[in-house]
C-alpha cells in the first residue's frame, strides 16, 4: 500500500511539473528574457538609410532611458509618402507634423534574447532569435500575431559591406489593410538585432528599410 502511494505521488508530481513546464515555454513564447542588450543601453543609436526609400528619409532615433528593462526612444523621421503618414497617425506615442514624424516615448524590451515592442496595442515580441520556422508571438491583446517564416542557413542577406543569416518575421492582418499596407515583413538577426522591415503595398508594390545600429549583441 506504502508502494502505490509513493508511485501515485511520484507520477502526480511529474505531470504536474510538466505542465507547468508547457505553460512556461507558451507564456516565454510571447516574451523575451535573458541578459540586456547594449542596443538598448543609454546613448545607443539606431538610423536608416541615408537616401530616400519610398519616400522616407533621415531616420535617426536614440535610447533616452533605460528602466527595467525596458529602453525609451526618441526620434525622428522625415516622410512625404501618404501611406506612412497614414499609419503612423496611428500610433499614440508618434506625432506628425507636416513631412516630420516624431516619437518622443517609443518603448522596446532589447536583450540578447531578442526584442519586444511594448507601446500601444500592437506591442508584442518582434523577433526571439532562439525560435523555429512556424513559431508565433501574440500581438497585444489582439488575434493577431506575427509568424516566423524563415530562418539564414547561410550568410544571404545583404547588410551594408556584408551578408549576414536572417530570420524574418511576417505580420499581416486588418490592421494594416485600413492604411493600404498588405503585410509588414521584419528582418532579424541575434548580433545586429532588427535589421530591416519592409512594407508590401496592397498596390502590389514594395519598399525595404535596412536599419543600423551603434551596438550589437
Amino acid at each position: 500500500m506504502k508502494t502505490k502511494f509513493s508511485l501515485s505521488t511520484l507520477m502526480i508530481a511529474l505531470l504536474f511539473l510538466s505542465s507547468c513546464d508547457l505553460i512556461n515555454k507558451i507564456t516565454d513564447k510571447n516574451t523575451v528574457g535573458g541578459e540586456q542588450s547594449p542596443m538598448g543601453a543609454v546613448g545607443a543609436t539606431v538610423s536608416g538609410s541615408s537616401a530616400s526609400i519610398a519616400g522616407v528619409s533621415g531616420l535617426n532615433a536614440t535610447v533616452n532611458s533605460l528602466s527595467d528593462g525596458i529602453s525609451s526612444f526618441s526620434g525622428s523621421v522625415t516622410v512625404t509618402n501618404p501611406i506612412f503618414k497614414n499609419l503612423a497617425a496611428n500610433f499614440p506615442e508618434v506625432v506628425v507634423s507636416g513631412n516630420t514624424i516624431t516619437a518622443n516615448d517609443w518603448k522596446f524590451k532589447m536583450t540578447k534574447e531578442g526584442i519586444e515592442y511594448k507601446t500601444g496595442a500592437r506591442a508584442g515580441v518582434l523577433a526571439k532569435y532562439s525560435s523555429s520556422i512556424g513559431d508565433t508571438y501574440k500581438i497585444g491583446n489582439t488575434n493577431d500575431v506575427r509568424t516566423v517564416t524563415s530562418k539564414s542557413s547561410t550568410d544571404d542577406f545583404p547588410y551594408g559591406f556584408m551578408y549576414i543569416k536572417v530570420m524574418q518575421i511576417e505580420e499581416q492582418n486588418s490592421f494594416f489593410n485600413n492604411v493600404s499596407i498588405q503585410k509588414v515583413i521584419y528582418y532579424a538577426n541575434h548580433k545586429y538585432g532588427l535589421v530591416g522591415v519592409k512594407f508590401f503595398f496592397n498596390d502590389g508594390s514594395s519598399a525595404h528599410f535596412p536599419l543600423f545600429w551603434s551596438a550589437v549583441n
